[in-house]
């Protein structure tokens, strides 16, 4: 269960009344039961604007559905004019204004206005609670506290970027803690803290210089070496870093499942994911298929609004991925003007480009799926992807929280730092920060100086 949104302004009352924006119901239909034991309240022009979604096939389509499906359940419990039990322990409430709006409000009969005035209205009636409204939609939160509502954002999850999970840490040992870790089949113990597969820069405590670098095994309780494939490199790409170097050890390792990226522009982690799933792919034949997909919200359409079919459709989108694949086959001009290309891979079988829309109500056996910009999407819609990962599949989602299209998102509480913050604890699970970029001295000057 998730602790409601709190401030310190309004007094100490301890019984609060939550009442809904439509968006919030749009961003997670389960908002409901995330405030305790608390009284939920929902507008019934909220119901009326969600009946406008009801028959999209987007994403807020479905969520409009889903939470009609809720309400509706919900109905068997008793009337929700006049409250149904949650099992958290709080009630459930639709409700409408049953005065007149003020003038003021009245102007121009705009739906915000009446969800507003729900929330006075419910503050009038109810003063002995602490009445909350809560959206996503920032100026409607500094509409309803100039009209001195406490509003507050929808914020189940949100993790400070810089407080954000890096992946590895550093430490100060011996030298012979060091030469130990260098040895064939070596491994060592460090007395401190960590988390499964967290990576350890371990430094000389006399010779900063004198270095070594792991993984924390939990199984073993040990830190273990990386991968020795991690320095002849994958696919012909060969890590430029420390950071680079602990993402490929995870990308190549089998037995973690759930791989996470979070990394500014250019630091390699969309090549060096599809180098690793090409590898273990075509070379060493551990997955039937490289599938890579990635939000489409740059234009702010579904594909269905562009000619041709699905990979036609996919093209602009997707290109970046295939400014990658190319890249990785090296190809010549004379191999380009040939006609030379990803789409031999795609020809092949070997990889598959396909719209996170298409993979709902999937289940993916034996593949090693990429989730590009996985930042633009909602924990929600983590959740529905991941829980489509069948048997024998390993699944990658890389991203950059600080460039975020998704309107229903920040870089504090997106899908990918939902997951970076959820998974951190198990085993089958790894994740890496990324700081460093390699693209080019310009770019790296550019991302961090704009």
């Amino acid at each position: 269960m998730v602790s409601p949104p709190h401030s310190t302004r309004g007094g100490c009352l301890s019984r609060k009344n939550f009442v809904l924006d439509t968006n919030v119901l749009l961003h997670d239909p389960r908002s409901i039961y995330s405030f305790d034991d608390n009284t939920v309240i929902i507008p019934i022009y909220v119901i009326e604007e969600l009946d406008q979604f009801k028959k999209d096939m987007s994403e807020l389509g479905r969520n409009a559905r889903q939470i009609a499906r809720y309400l509706d359940a919900h109905r068997a419990e008793g009337t929700l004019a006049e409250g149904v039990p949650l099992p958290n322990g709080g009630s459930l409430r639709v409700s409408f204004v049953e005065r007149d709006l003020p003038k003021s409000m009245a102007d121009g009969g705009l739906m915000d206005n009446r969800i507003l005035a729900v929330a006075i209205e419910t503050r009038q009636r109810d003063p002995q609670a602490q009445t909350v409204f809560i959206s996503k939609d920032t100026n409607l939160r500094i509409r309803a506290d100039a009209l001195g509502l406490l509003a507050e954002d929808y914020e189940p999850e949100r993790v400070e970027i810089s407080e954000l999970y890096p992946g590895f840490s550093e430490h100060a040992v011996s030298a012979d803690v060091i030469n130990q870790l260098y040895k064939p089949g070596g491994d060592v113990v460090v007395e401190a803290k960590l988390s499964p597969n967290e990576f350890v820069l371990l430094k000389d405590a006399a010779n900063t210089s004198h270095t070594a670098m792991g993984r924390y095994d939990e199984a073993q309780k040990k830190i273990v070496p990386l991968n020795r494939q991690v320095k002849d490199g994958t696919w012909g790409i060969r890590p430029r870093n420390m950071e680079q170097s602990f993402l490929l050890d995870l990308l190549l390792n089998d037995d973690i499942k759930l791989v996470t990226i979070v990394g500014k522009a250019g630091t390699g982690k969309t090549l060096l994911a599809i180098a690793a799933g090409l590898t273990r792919v075509t070379e060493d034949a551990t997955y039937q298929k490289l599938l890579v997909s990635r939000p489409i919200f740059p234009l702010g359409k579904d594909i269905g609004y562009l000619p041709g079919d699905v990979e036609q459709k996919l093209n602009p989108w997707m290109q970046p991925i295939f400014d990658n694949v190319e890249y990785l086959l090296n190809l010549s001009r004379s191999d380009k003007k040939a006609g030379r290309g990803y789409h031999e891979l795609m020809d092949l079988g070997i990889v598959e480009i396909e719209p996170l829309t298409y993979i709902r109500g999937r289940s993916i056996p034996n593949q090693y799926i990429i989730v590009d910009e996985a930042q633009n999407l909602t924990p929600h819609e983590v959740k529905t992807i991941i829980t489509r990962v069948g048997d024998g599949t390993k699944i990658v989602l890389t991203g950059d929280p600080f460039q975020i299209d998704n309107p229903y998102v920040d870089s504090t509480n997106n899908g990918l730092v939902h997951v970076v913050n959820r998974f951190r604890n198990e085993r089958i699970a790894g994740h890496i920060t990324m700081n460093k970029g390699e693209r080019s001295a310009l770019a790296e000057l550019a991302t961090n100086l704009l």
